[in-house]
């Protein structure tokens, strides 16, 4: 299989196909493409989302996916802290931008979880399983998934409710585009200011 064959299988297009094709499941398959996107990071979320919200209609499509995305989070937290003594994850622990991530986010608990889970181009999977390896309570952990799925869904979710606005709408097209591109912008600056404040406190902590 091809990286053109890969592409087209995760095309809006061909997910809402999925979607109608299965639709004697209910509900079942959109929650399943949201959650399986916290295990793999690699697959499209934004899309995923969207197409819940075409297919489903705003509200309902918009619960599918939050509750989808959410649980998957908080499945991927849970098995990284019953397996996180493992093998594998004592390497991963000793990385030292892992190790840095993670006592940020000991730390400063539910803020900047919260921050990252809002915006939709955050690689939720690496956070969950940096989060699980942590300290950080479970409480703290799983409202900052909650709240901040909530308001990253919406979002995306309100952008996909209505395509054919979006086809016969090209201002509303271009500002949709231009709001996509200021989140995934937003998301990097606080990815990046949360990085500098981190490494200004292992500094700190080094003198």
């Amino acid at each position: 299989m091809d990286m053109e064959t890969v592409k087209q299988w995760f095309t809006l297009d061909h997910i809402l196909a999925l979607l109608d094709q299965y639709r004697s499941f209910g509900l079942l398959p959109g929650i399943a493409v949201t959650l399986l996107e916290s295990f793999f990071p690699i697959l499209p979320m934004v899309v995923f989302v969207m197409a819940n919200a075409a297919a489903f209609g705003l509200w309902k499509g918009f619960f599918i996916s939050w509750f989808g995305a959410s649980l998957g989070s908080l499945l991927v937290f849970w098995l990284t802290r019953k397996v996180g003594q493992k093998r594998f994850f004592h390497f991963v622990r000793r990385h030292p931008k892992v190790r840095q991530f993670m006592h940020w986010i000991e730390r400063h608990g539910f803020g900047p979880l919260f921050l990252l889970y809002c915006f939709p181009f955050t690689p939720s999977a690496l956070v969950n399983i940096v989060a699980g390896l942590s300290r950080i309570s479970r409480q703290q952990f799983i409202l900052a998934v909650l709240l901040g799925k909530m308001i990253m869904v919406f979002t995306i979710s309100f952008i996909g409710y209505d395509l054919v606005a979006l086809v016969h709408q090209p201002l509303r097209t271009a500002m949709i585009t231009a709001a996509v591109f200021l989140l995934w912008y937003a998301g990097k600056r606080v990815e990046a200011r949360f990085s500098l404040t981190e490494k200004r406190e292992s500094e700190g902590d080094g003198e």
